[in-house]
């Protein structure tokens, strides 16, 4: 059987063995209850419950939010000192109208980067010119290791085109050959005179092999969902693969397309020069916020309201910043975004983005030391290519270089988090399959398949990567900010990774056919659980200086 067809077949098994299960609020549960949850409502309804709290700024630095979502607009954070709309810079932080964030990403115009290229791509494209029709043999030794490098790049831009090509050709071959066989299908119904449903269809017998694929994926999308007729079935399996169509073309026109900038026609700003702030636009929704909103609701969806499903922390803001296309971000707007956190407030920054390159990584970098310099937490998801960190780069990370001159040495921030995807499923099958881990690059780990959280348009769905485990983790984290608001991002950061719920048993290693200790995993060996973050937190005297709020009439 072609192998496209036997993924078919595979997806909507999976689906359908999914549905079965209500997931909508694990995250938020007790391990004691089945699920390695962190432990959000036994939290709240004990250790917390009328304690104090101060409301606490979160940034999600990401793809945008809808800002109007009905379970999100209420926890909004909004820059008091900007008058909306009139076009003036009221609090001269140099952004025009920045009342609910900002978008680094956008253009003077009001228009917005929607895809763009990947970290590689920018890089083979930056050198091709040089290097094209360089003879190596001519080039100097420092050429010579920037050719290399490139060479590299250019092996992997070609090797993903080529992929894109062959899958489209795939994709475009086993839908013609799933359409033969519900043809085929349907010629087996008819001989038998029987009626196009479920019950006849699984009665049917026969030795044509395209009559049996037929039925077996008709089987299969029938238990999941309502079809009438071959032509039913011919058209859900159209809307199946159209999205994998449209992320295979994608990366043609877009992602591994050297020759397109959307930069310079969008942005319009200097990419050539790192220290530039001031560009983008107040559009901190954009074209596509999807991503952003779910990992915005996971963070601090209102809890407790009847309306969708509740976040994490419920004394809490969100301040959305714009930076993340459908493609790789840029070093430039990630440093720019957590400079902007920084300055307008936050006390914890999420990143759920990442990238196997780095076009200017000492720019992120000071960036970083800013944050931890101003005590801000950077909350980092570790990434979904079922990868080693320790082995293999992904940027941004914690690594900074301190000191001075013959002195200066990398080191790792102490205000940076690298949380990897945990799963819903029991024992070995704990670690999502897409998570990277490292014992050295990952510090835990935190629940990241099928989150149900918010989408734009009031809606709300399951999504998982790491880019939903990092937001159950800065959750986490704002709740300790708020109702323990003497802690320094330091101290919270200690807090969590020592008060993990540790596994102690073996689990199979994401993108390798093998299984180690979950301890082999990540620095901690655990995962973050709010209960036990909270105890410790109640036993740790604060070292940051809060101003007292004058209480006197």
């Amino acid at each position: 059987m072609n192998k496209f067809i036997k993924s078919m077949l595979l997806l909507f098994v999976a689906t359908a063995a999914f549905g079965q299960e209500d997931l909508t609020n694990w995250f938020h549960d007790d391990p004691a209850e089945g699920k390695m949850g962190v432990s959000t409502d036994r939290t709240y309804n004990t250790l917390l419950k009328d304690r104090a709290s101060q409301t606490v700024v979160v940034a999600i630095i990401d793809s945008g939010m809808d800002i109007e979502h009905e379970d999100l607009s209420d926890n909004i954070w909004v820059n008091v000192d900007e008058i909306p709309d009139n076009g003036i810079d009221d609090d001269k932080n140099g952004y025009i109208d920045d009342v609910n964030g900002w978008n680094f990403i956008g253009g003077p115009n009001g228009k917005n980067v929607g895809p763009d290229t990947y970290e590689v791509t920018r890089l083979y494209g930056k050198y091709k010119y040089k290097f094209e029709t360089a003879k190596p043999e001519l080039l100097s030794s420092k050429e010579r290791e920037l050719y290399d490098e490139w060479l590299t790049w250019k092996e992997e831009v070609d090797s993903k085109r080529a992929g894109a090509e062959k899958s489209l050709a795939e994709i475009d071959d086993t839908e013609a050959k799933l359409n033969s066989a519900f043809d085929a299908l349907g010629l087996a119904l008819a001989a038998d005179s029987l009626e196009f449903n479920a019950a006849n269809i699984a009665t049917i017998v026969s030795d044509d092999q395209m009559v049996l694929i037929g039925q077996n994926v008709a089987g299969n999308i029938l238990g999941q969902m309502e079809a009438n007729s071959i032509d039913d079935l011919k058209n859900i399996l159209k809307e199946e693969i159209a999205a994998d169509k449209v992320r295979q073309q994608d990366k043609l026109d877009y992602a591994y397309n050297p020759d397109f900038n959307p930069r310079k026609t969008i942005v319009k700003d200097d990419y050539s020069n790192g220290s530039q702030k001031v560009y983008g636009n107040n559009d901190v929704e954009g074209p596509d916020a999807l991503h952003g909103t779910h990992v915005g609701g996971i963070v601090g969806a209102v809890r407790n309201n009847s309306v969708g499903m509740n976040g994490v922390a419920d004394n809490v803001l969100l301040m959305s910043i714009r930076t993340v296309p459908d493609g790789d971000e840029r070093d430039k707007d990630v440093a720019n975004a957590i400079r902007y956190a920084v300055d307008n407030g936050a006390s914890i920054i999420n990143m759920s983005f990442g990238k196997g390159y780095s076009w200017d990584k000492k720019l992120v970098e000071a960036a970083i030391k800013y944050a931890e310099k101003k005590d801000v937490l950077l909350v980092h998801a570790a990434g979904n290519s079922a990868q080693d960190n320790d082995v293999t780069n992904n940027f941004p990370n914690d690594k900074v270089k301190k000191g001075w001159w013959i002195f200066r040495k990398e080191k790792e921030a102490k205000n940076w988090i690298e949380v990897g995807a945990l799963s819903f499923k029991p024992g070995a099958e704990s670690v999502a399959t897409f998570s990277n881990y490292g014992q050295q690059n990952v510090d835990l780990f935190a629940p990241g398949v099928q989150i149900y959280a918010t989408l734009p348009d009031d809606k709300y769905r399951y999504l998982q990567g790491t880019s939903m485990a990092s937001p159950v983790v800065a959750g986490v984290a704002a709740v300790l900010r708020s109702y323990f608001p003497t802690l320094t991002a330091q101290q919270v950061k200690e807090i969590l990774e020592s008060s993990v719920v540790p596994i102690d048993f073996e689990v199979k290693v994401p993108g390798v056919d093998e299984v180690k200790p979950f301890s082999k995993l990540s620095k901690t060996g655990g995962v973050v659980n709010m209960y036990n973050a909270v105890q410790k937190a109640m036993k740790t005297a604060g070292k940051k200086k809060v101003k007292k709020k004058n209480t006197n009439a």
